[in-house]
């Protein structure tokens, strides 16, 4: 969060008011570390403002796809718009063909961590081939290590009243267009067109000069596990304390510290 936020900004969106009390976002804590990509985003163009404006587009495309998944997750029909069809589509292929079981009442699921004093809000828990865990929903280019910081710190507030919740997924959803010509990937994501070459040497050459012919967009799906969470929730915690450290003034007003 800036530094220039006003107090009201900084508790309606920095936490949750539970039961009379005052809890930290998980997504908020996260915020504090530094993150190398996002800064190689903002170098490669033209200014900051063109840097903002994608990344907020870009968090809207997200936010569709994900509220569409939760959804049907949650046994619904929604309507799916056709911007978003082909990466809607291949998740609801992805989890009948590997047998993922989502329980309804645990979609969209506010946990609070009572001990540490943090809250936040589970995309879902699942089943995958027997063992149940978190499954967090992400619609980036990649699956990153940072991610593991908020799933553990879910895995932690959970763990008291769900003693078999054994690990924890990251689902990527995202969709591309492929070159019918070189192999090269398309992807269109906040106003901003990305081309990822093959990363085969003769391929990448060839790509390189490819005057480029795009299929149509097809979906783009990725199920990565991070069984270790308890390491990763050291980290958490100590990002936790940076994040109280750097808003120590707020959160005294909160009456949090």
């Amino acid at each position: 969060m800036s530094p220039f936020e006003s107090f009201a900004q900084f508790r309606e969106q920095g936490g949750y008011d539970i039961n009379g009390t005052w809890y930290p976002r998980v997504t908020k804590i996260v915020e504090i570390k530094s993150k190398p990509a996002l800064y190689k985003f903002y170098g490669e163009l033209k200014s900051f403002d063109e840097g903002e404006r994608i990344k907020q587009q870009s968090a809207s495309e997200g936010t569709l796809i994900h509220e569409t998944i939760e959804a049907l997750l949650m046994k619904q029909s929604p309507v799916i718009p056709p911007s978003i069809r082909p990466a809607v589509e291949a998740f609801e292929r992805f989890i009948e063909d590997k047998h993922i079981q989502v329980d309804p009442a645990f979609v969209e699921y506010r946990l609070v961590n009572h001990k540490e004093r943090y809250a936040g809000t589970m995309d879902a828990m699942a089943s995958i081939n027997g063992v149940w865990g978190v499954l967090d929903i992400k619609t980036s280019q990649s699956v990153y290590r940072d991610y593991g910081l908020q799933t553990s710190a879910y895995m932690a507030a959970l763990e008291p009243d769900f003693p078999l919740l054994a690990t924890r997924w990251i689902l990527r959803i995202d969709q591309h267009q492929k070159c019918a010509k070189c192999g090269a990937l398309l992807r269109s994501k906040g106003g901003r067109d990305k081309v990822k070459l093959p990363w085969q040497r003769e391929l990448k050459a060839h790509a390189l000069s490819c005057q480029h012919e795009w299929d149509g967009l097809v979906g783009d799906i990725e199920l990565k596990e991070f069984p270790n969470w308890q390491h990763d929730y050291e980290a958490f915690l100590g990002a936790k304390k940076l994040w109280e450290w750097e808003h120590e003034d707020k959160l005294k007003q909160i009456g949090y510290l």
